[in-house]
């Protein structure tokens, strides 16, 4: 007669750790987000910067406050470095839970480069580098994934002085070819020096925040067809912020301009609203078309 031979008992695997990424992350929003997600998000957090001694910099300092961040090198602007990161964070962990898309630039007021080459490198960097880091980040998003992209009180819809623009660009339909088609079409009328007669504003930084969250829109929609369960992005205004990008005149804090951005990165599974929206600085739900907006101020 055989002997029974016993079943060994099943190993459970335990989950993956959770992971969330902020791009741009050295200082101003982003170091606020990353200081903000040490505290409250259940897994690993990455810092991530284009210049790798900020990036350590950052990460010493929030070393001292007893929160251990990752750091790992990311320019958006190096399609390399972008491919760099996304190949480590599969090899390394899989997945990803929380993207915050804050990387970008600014020209200040007093800038003296011409109105066309600002217009080339804003659209470039806060655009479509967006869509480059999205393109490579966004297969690794895991079920109940939270994407985050830092638009502006800028790139509220009605800032665009042209009608036709506007109801273009606030198409709920809005294909993503006609809005790269659209930004395609502003830098070379900025370079032309037509843009105004067209429709645009006086601000690359506007126009790229106004793609910015009209992408967001149509990512949403993407999103709502994608297999996996419950990816939500949003898009916010994290208020006028006491940054260099402001030029230090911003009159909020960096806690106070990190809080929507991390509120919308750890909302929770299943969650029904927010959802493809966009989210003023106090956390209200704005109709990113019409308005109005809570404040114009911050």
């Amino acid at each position: 007669m055989e002997e029974e031979k016993e079943t060994p008992p099943k190993v459970k695997k335990e989950a993956p750790p959770k992971v969330a990424i902020v791009t741009g992350a050295n200082k101003g929003i982003g170091f606020g987000i990353v200081r903000n997600l040490c505290k409250q998000f259940d897994g690993i957090v990455y810092l991530t910067a284009r210049d790798v001694e900020r990036g350590k910099k950052a990460v010493e300092e929030l070393n001292q406050l007893g929160l251990k961040p990752e750091f790992h090198q990311l320019d958006i602007d190096d399609g390399c470095s972008i491919t760099e990161f996304a190949n480590f964070i599969k090899d390394t962990h899989g997945g990803i839970d929380v993207l915050v898309n804050n990387a970008a630039i600014a020209y200040k007021k007093d800038a003296t480069e011409p109105f066309g080459e600002q217009a080339e490198v804003t659209l470039r960097v806060n655009f479509f580098d967006l869509i480059n880091v999205c393109s490579a980040l966004f297969p690794l998003l895991r079920p109940h994934a939270r994407v985050v992209n830092l638009s502006s009180s800028s790139g509220f819809l009605q800032r665009i002085p042209g009608d036709r623009l506007k109801e273009k660009l606030g198409d709920p339909e809005l294909p993503r070819r006609n809005l790269i088609r659209l930004m395609n079409e502003f830098v070379i009328d900025a370079k032309a020096g037509t843009h105004a007669n067209t429709g645009w504003p006086d601000s690359a930084y506007v126009v790229s925040k106004v793609a910015v969250s009209a992408l967001t829109r149509i990512q949403h929609r993407e999103f709502l067809k994608d297999p996996r369960e419950d990816i939500v992005i949003n898009h916010v205004h994290p208020g006028y912020v006491n940054t260099d990008m402001t030029s230090h005149q911003g009159p909020l804090t960096i806690e106070e301009g990190a809080d929507a951005p991390t509120y919308l990165a750890l909302l929770p599974p299943l969650s029904e609203s927010p959802k493809g929206d966009y989210i003023w600085f106090n956390r209200e739900i704005v109709d990113w078309v019409n308005g109005p907006v809570p404040s114009t101020k911050e």
